[in-house]
């Protein structure tokens, strides 16, 4: 039998790291994702660095998965501190070297594995041009294809501010460019309607005593608009990694150099919503 191979990249810093790695994990053992092969998960932790990114090793471990951990902290101090000093100050030259030297010590630890992908599953550094080249990579992030671009906070936050009607989550392309790359997978959900409406009448009586940055400030993650936004995103999270990966190992859908194809043709992002709909629907 012939395995799609990936790799993945993992910081392990929190529990959801350790879910998302467990959940796929399990898919292949129990035979959701049969022609699936994890050949190992790389960290840019190294062990005793910190508690979270431990546990997370010992689940590697566990499962029978080889590890790969390289300190992106270690790894050139002196050049680093002093890149990300220029770095906040405009000058990116620095770090776009250094990622690019740590880059290739990534290649050199990996490249035996021979993997068809990379998947990113909360890994925190930001991936550099040589790597990027050098393998397919695909990125969770918490909005639909168009979406705002940034962290959840920011992505949910900015849906907030335009009055969005609908969101999701997707699968993209990792590019140099941060949360540019082109969508692979998706899947939406209306933010209006239903439930919606009454935590938006809320909103709109707190915004006619104070803005929307005091509420932020104030409330942040606790906002109830906002925590049910997050919520919804949440539950499609694992769902979507799971039908991408299944997508890709029974070649439902390819991916040839950066770009998507689907029964011989190029799609623009393959839509996972009748999928991950039916398995929230029975949750």
């Amino acid at each position: 039998m012939s395995y799609y191979k990936i790799g993945w990249f993992s910081t392990g810093r929190d529990k959801a790291a350790r879910e998302l790695l467990r959940v796929v994990s399990d898919s292949i053992k129990e035979d959701r994702l049969p022609s699936l092969h994890i050949g190992f998960v790389f960290s840019n932790r190294a062990k005793g660095e910190a508690r979270e990114s431990d546990l997370f090793f010992k689940l590697v471990e566990k499962l029978g998965i080889d590890l790969v951990s390289f300190s992106s902290r270690n790894f050139r101090p002196e050049m680093r501190r002093k890149a990300l000093v220029q770095e906040k100050r405009g000058k990116p030259k620095l770090i776009s070297h250094w990622r690019s030297l740590y880059d290739e010590e990534v290649i050199k630890r990996i490249d035996k594995f021979e993997i068809d992908l990379i998947v990113l599953a909360g890994y925190m550094l930001i991936v550099g041009e040589k790597l990027c080249r050098k393998y397919p990579m695909i990125n969770l992030h918490p909005a639909a294809p168009g979406g705002p671009r940034g962290t959840w906070q920011e992505v949910i936050w900015k849906l907030i501010e335009k009055n969005e009607r609908q969101t999701g989550v997707m699968m993209h392309l990792v590019t140099p460019e941060l949360d540019a790359g082109p969508p692979l997978t998706y899947c939406t959900f209306p933010i209006k309607g239903g439930k919606f409406d009454f935590l938006w009448e809320k909103l709109e009586e707190k915004l006619k005593r104070k803005p929307l940055e005091t509420i932020k400030r104030e409330e942040g993650e606790n906002e109830p608009l906002f925590k049910e936004i997050r919520k919804e995103g949440v539950r499609r999270e694992l769902p979507l990694i799971v039908h991408t990966l299944k997508a890709l190992s029974n070649k439902k859908i390819e991916l040839r150099g950066k770009k998507l194809m689907r029964g011989g043709k190029i799609i623009e992002g393959y839509c996972l919503n009748e999928e991950i709909n039916c398995e929230t629907d029975m949750h």
